[in-house]
């Protein structure tokens, strides 16, 4: 590699305020092992950028909104929508064209991860923001976040960055196809509730809370509760949704996380 003295006082007053300012930076966290390749960078990202052998040194920089960064002798480059490969290749190029090294070694490396990442909530082993650099399913992610935590979490629910909502089925997830494990985008939101159960109140042989099994209907619900009391009428059993009851409900129809089940009275 040789070293070609072309750069101005401007240019070299550039660079050193450049390098300050990275070098001001906050300490690396470091990134994921084998994450950096095929990561696409975007804004809130910072990288790293070095010459191998050059006079500026290692600078860190941050992504602009725009998508730009600010490099001492070249001036701004665009790194948003781009590998670290392809970031790595662009600021070579523009060395060599400006005339600063013949052959540049360049070396681009991420510092923190901001841009393209999922949020994990909820009952899962390590909950926190997932950085994602390729297509990754909702099993990926949950696999990458140690797993569910709770046994008796049976739904996993993603808000969409456009605010839809989907509530996935946490066995067909592990063993369905594309619309059970869709894939995920980055600023989605996963959320495993943390108690997956309804309530069984009133005239049943055992109140309490109890896990929402797969194709649960109400008949299935007030069996696992131990069934009507010898005070408790099947013409008074209510099922409560979100706050409201349901009208016109049957022993066969399907019951969800979160329902509540009172069973009244029955008169002699």
């Amino acid at each position: 590699m040789q070293f070609k003295p072309r750069k101005t006082i401007a240019v070299l007053a550039m660079g050193v305020a450049c390098l300050a300012a990275g070098l001001a930076q906050a300490q690396p966290v470091p990134p994921p092992p084998a994450m950096a390749e095929g990561y696409v960078l975007g804004p809130g990202d910072m990288i790293e950028v070095s010459v191998v052998g050059g006079n500026e040194g290692p600078m860190r920089v941050q992504i602009q909104s725009d998508g730009s960064i600010l490099l001492p002798l070249i001036g701004n480059v665009t790194a948003g929508g781009k590998t670290v490969l392809q970031l790595r290749d662009d600021i070579s190029t523009a060395l060599q064209a400006g005339g600063f090294y013949t052959t540049p070694a360049v070396n681009v490396t991420i510092v923190t991860y901001a841009s393209r990442y999922v949020t994990v909530l909820g009952a899962v082993a390590q909950p926190g923001a997932v950085p994602i650099e390729r297509a990754y399913h909702v099993s990926d992610i949950l696999a990458r976040v140690g797993g569910v935590k709770d046994g008796s979490a049976k739904i996993v629910k993603i808000r969409r960055a456009d605010g839809t909502e989907l509530s996935l089925d946490i066995a067909g997830i592990a063993t369905g196809g594309p619309d059970e494990d869709p894939i995920v985008a980055p600023g989605d939101k996963i959320f495993v509730p943390t108690a997956q159960t309804f309530y069984a109140l009133g005239q049943v042989t055992r109140p309490g809370n109890y896990a929402v099994e797969e194709g649960m209907t109400l008949r299935k619900a007030l069996a696992v509760a131990g069934g009507l009391t010898q005070l408790g009428s099947k013409k008074k059993v209510k099922v409560i949704r979100d706050g409201k009851e349901l009208e016109h409900v049957g022993l066969d129809d399907p019951i969800e996380i979160g329902d509540v089940i009172e069973v009244g009275e029955r008169f002699f």
